[in-house]
């Protein structure tokens, strides 16, 4: 193994949302990551994804038997890190709460990744990312003023919200453990995170310059310098000059009066600059417009489809996407860049149960205790 987490050791309750993100991105960094899986998967609970499950090993256990659940608490008890994303009790009625491993393994650190948190009214309601993002301004935010909102993937709540906290919870508690020898119960979840990443709109609202009103703020499509434009194919280019040098420079691509720049702090004139650059970028294809502003500091871009964001120059370059299981699909590549730890390239995802047997004799099964808990019902296999 190599990268900054190698040596840590993962154990991930098989869910959805964003906890096998988590574990991705520990996987991603090095960590050793097994999966629990159930013993049994319903088609329509499960669909295989062979990004968000790289980099794990995974054992298919019945954890509503009781020795099914026994040797789960075998595996967390050799583990550093549980990541689990059911709703608040589950694991407490499986007995594999946190209480169970204070004293067996003190020093793990339990990341519990939901919509709502731990506590309060709603935490053990149902939900999904729009469900959470829709309580926190967050939703209310995308979209035309005149049309309902529009939900952003799942990127703010699930995996900027909930995911990318849990993972920063968890490397903080890990490096904390190594001063004081003791882990701790991260509680990340989908509000917590997307208030904390709103945390320059709210600064913004609370000194005048936001308004709650969709479509109406520099960074939601109302100003002329930060939306995106349709172009003469019928394809979109996005500009973003938030300062007003970059504004001059791109208002000189587009070879427009140059007074439109007093429309930058201007919300007077927004509508009309919108008008005359909206009616400008349709006499060109996008890659045109990109090509005029190339090397020019004036923050425009094409908006590429997936397809053409992977194949971008700049993305080939830089190989921000790997080879993956089957040619031609690639992965994302890990992310962030480390210059002395740099992980190595992801491993390929394993259906449930694909390492049942190896991680079963590392728990000092021998082969007649595995076969019998195989024909039980209490772990199950996957032919790779």
């Amino acid at each position: 193994m190599s990268g900054p987490l190698s040596g840590v050791s993962v154990v991930e309750f098989a869910g959805i949302g964003p906890a096998p993100f988590v574990a991705m991105m520990l996987a991603d960094m090095g960590a050793r990551v097994v999966r629990i899986d159930r013993a049994t998967y319903d088609s329509q609970d499960y669909t295989a994804n062979p990004v968000l499950e790289r980099g794990r090993e995974s054992i298919a256990l019945n954890l509503k038997d009781s020795q099914g659940a026994a040797i789960a608490r075998d595996v967390v008890n050799r583990s550093d890190v549980l990541v689990e994303g059911f709703r608040p009790q589950v694991m407490e009625r499986l007995g594999l709460g946190p209480d169970v491993f204070a004293e067996s393994n003190p020093r793990l650190v339990y990341a519990r990744i939901t919509g709502w948190g731990q506590e309060g009214s709603m935490a053990g309601e149902v939900g999904h990312d729009i469900t959470y993002t829709a309580m926190t301004g967050a939703l209310h935010s995308f979209g035309d003023p005149d049309r309902p909102p529009v939900p952003p993937l799942n990127l703010v709540g699930d995996f900027g919200g909930a995911a990318m906290q849990g993972a920063f919870g968890i490397a903080s508690a890990l490096f904390e453990a190594t001063r004081s020898g003791r882990g701790q119960v991260i509680d990340a979840n989908v509000l917590d995170g997307t208030n904390t990443l709103l945390s320059l709109i709210h600064g913004l609202r609370a000194v005048g310059v936001w308004s709650d009103e969709r479509g109406n703020n520099l960074l939601d499509g109302a100003a002329p310098y930060y939306r995106c434009y349709e172009c003469a194919d019928g394809q979109y280019v996005a500009v973003g000059c938030i300062e007003r040098r970059f504004f001059v420079e791109l208002l000189d691509v587009m070879e427009l009066d140059p007074n439109l720049v007093n429309s930058h702090r201007n919300r007077d004139l927004w509508e009309q600059t919108t008008a005359v650059m909206a009616e400008r970028f349709t006499q060109f294809g996008r890659d045109e417009w990109a090509q005029r502003a190339s090397g020019r500091d004036a923050c425009l871009a094409p908006v590429l489809d997936f397809t053409e964001a992977q194949s971008h120059a700049h993305a080939v370059e830089r190989a921000m996407f790997v080879p993956g299981v089957e040619e031609p699909f690639i992965h994302p590549a890990p992310a962030p860049r480390m210059s002395r730890t740099a992980p190595a390239l992801p491993t390929p995802a394993v259906p449930p149960g694909a390492n049942t047997r190896e991680l079963l004799r590392e728990l000092d099964y021998d082969d007649e205790s595995i076969d019998q808990l195989i024909q039980s019902g209490i772990a199950t296999t996957t032919v790779r």
